[in-house]
């Protein structure tokens, strides 16, 4: 079991991203997905989680610009980035509470790179 995050890179203040994760592997179901963010300095701090039903908590530094969503179908958890700002320059991890082989085990994905130039 894997999970692989995409689309980080560079934008302007004011701009919008979108971050795809999407687990692979011998997956039974999935339980919470999430989005983590780690600046350079700074701990690791979670930024916004989905239920498998749907139910979406942010902090609330990214409420009202960020939007989590997910495609339990396609095992994907995906992270809407509006009006981005210089502060949300960071590494994002997805994150996942996987059921495989018969127990839950969390799973990070490899990190992808977001840049906000002011």
């Amino acid at each position: 079991v894997q999970l692989q995050a995409s689309g980080g890179g560079l934008v302007q203040a004011g701009g919008s991203l979108r971050l795809s994760c999407a687990a692979s592997g011998s997956i039974f179901g999935i339980n919470d997905m999430g989005w983590y963010r780690q600046a350079l300095g700074k701990q690791r701090e979670l930024v916004a989680a989905i239920t498998r039903g749907g139910s979406a908590n942010y902090a609330d530094s990214v409420k009202g610009r960020f939007t989590i969503s997910r495609d339990n179908a396609k095992n994907t958890v995906y992270l809407q980035m509006n009006n981005l700002k210089p502060e949300d320059t960071a590494v994002y991890y997805c994150n996942a509470f996987i059921i495989a082989t018969g127990r839950v085990q969390n799973y990070w994905g490899q990190g992808t790179l977001v840049t906000v130039s002011s």
